[in-house]
């Protein structure tokens, strides 16, 4: 049978792919586009299993806001290189799929792996994608704030992006927060919110230090206490001094501005991820102070 620009036009459009793939499948399956269909899903389907275990540390970060500003999600999706990153068809995906967080607000990755989109799962549109971009690709990770404020944003170019669930204050405000929730890397808002297992943690290797000085008992734990005071003020949101101006803590910045971090999410693109490590927070820091 012979194969049309029409008949390739139809099976790209359908499937993503390439023109020749496509002219090499439709001559394979003799001009019938169903079954042409059904093999190149099933070959893009394996080309994804094989590049599923290469490490894919670089991509993008998608935002999508409510109009009212009452709900937001942040998704991290990866791929292997930086020139797919800046690709339309990565670009694309990526706020497709925040926007798909958005609506279904989703309780975590697997279940927005899962989410509709377009007719499609968002897995199976992400390996159509691999398949058609040849690079592993994968949804990491999700977040979606039901805000009891409004949803403040701050995105340091492709990087690195932060939600901040604000009570009170103004919009410059939630901007503020949000760039040094960037630039300083806070765990939680505060004391409340830290992890078990890191307080303890750090507990245990501040004691160690202490109690080398050869100080009696009672001396070692004031100095623990103390320690430990700082360390609280070094990773929750309003210990730290305020970027903009450290002579005052965020927490003091709060007060005198009648508002309150409820909740906040900052994403980093690769964190976590064995990679050649470059230090963004150190770019959004100086940035922030020459503003």
């Amino acid at each position: 049978m012979a194969i049309t620009a029409a008949m390739v036009k139809e099976l790209r459009e359908r499937t993503g792919s390439g023109m020749m793939e496509c002219k090499k499948a439709l001559v394979e399956c003799d001009g019938d586009i169903e079954t042409a269909v059904e093999m190149m899903r099933k070959a893009g389907l394996a080309k994804a299993d094989k590049k599923a275990g290469r490490i894919a540390a670089e991509g993008l970060l998608g935002l999508a806001i409510a109009d009212d500003g009452k709900a937001a999600a942040v998704v991290e999706i990866n791929c292997e290189t930086d020139f797919v990153s800046k690709g339309d068809d990565f670009q694309g995906f990526v706020q497709a799929v925040a926007d798909v967080a958005l609506v279904v607000k989703p309780a975590d990755v697997d279940a927005l792996k899962a989410a509709d989109m377009n007719g499609k799962s968002v897995d199976d549109t992400r390996q159509a994608l691999v398949a058609k971009i040849g690079e592993n690709i994968q949804v990491r990770r999700c977040e979606v704030i039901n805000a009891r404020g409004t949803v403040a944003s701050y995105q340091h170019g492709t990087r690195i992006a932060v939600l901040v669930d604000l009570e009170g204050g103004d919009g410059e405000l939630g901007k503020d927060i949000a760039m040094h929730i960037a630039a300083s890397k806070p765990v939680c808002v505060d004391d409340s919110g830290v992890p078990a297992e890191l307080l303890a943690k750090e507990r245990e290797i501040v004691t160690a230090q202490a109690r080398e000085s050869g100080k009696p008992d009672n001396i070692v734990e004031k100095m623990v206490e103390g320690r430990m005071n700082k360390y609280l003020q070094e990773i929750t949101l309003v210990g730290q001094p305020f970027v903009k101006d450290p002579d005052q803590t965020v927490e003091k910045l709060l007060a005198a501005k009648g508002a309150k971090v409820v909740s906040f999410a900052r994403f980093e693109v690769g964190e976590g991820i064995e990679k050649k490590q470059e230090n963004f927070a150190d770019e959004v820091m100086a940035q922030v102070k020459g503003s």
